[in-house]
């Protein structure tokens, strides 16, 4: 009997999802991790193997780490990205990150 940590099935989870999900230059995927303490957010081109912008803050301020990542991105010309939720669930700061980046002018 294997068992398995949440840790690890989390990493299984976003390996599953990264065989599916590819971010361009025209759209780069916007990958987040969540420590205990902070959220992170990044804009990845995986084509060209680059992060074009990330931005990290407060797990209670995850709405506002989008909403900056998408005013970075604007800058940067970018409207359009693929989500990656990193294997977490879509809820908490995971959606909270999500809605500010929409809210800032991302389309997903």
């Amino acid at each position: 009997m294997n068992i398995k940590t949440k840790r690890e099935n989390r990493i299984r989870r976003r390996r599953r999802v990264r065989a599916v999900i590819k971010g361009t230059s025209a759209r780069p995927r916007l990958s987040l991790f969540r420590s205990n303490k902070y959220i992170y957010g990044q804009l990845i081109d995986d084509e060209k193997g680059m992060t074009l912008l990330s931005e990290k803050g407060a797990k209670t301020s995850a709405l506002k780490v989008g909403e900056l990542l998408a005013k970075k991105a604007g800058e940067k010309g970018v409207s359009r990205i693929v989500f990656d939720r990193g294997g977490y669930k879509y809820q908490g700061q995971v959606r909270n990150l999500a809605e500010g980046a929409r809210r800032g002018g991302l389309e997903f």
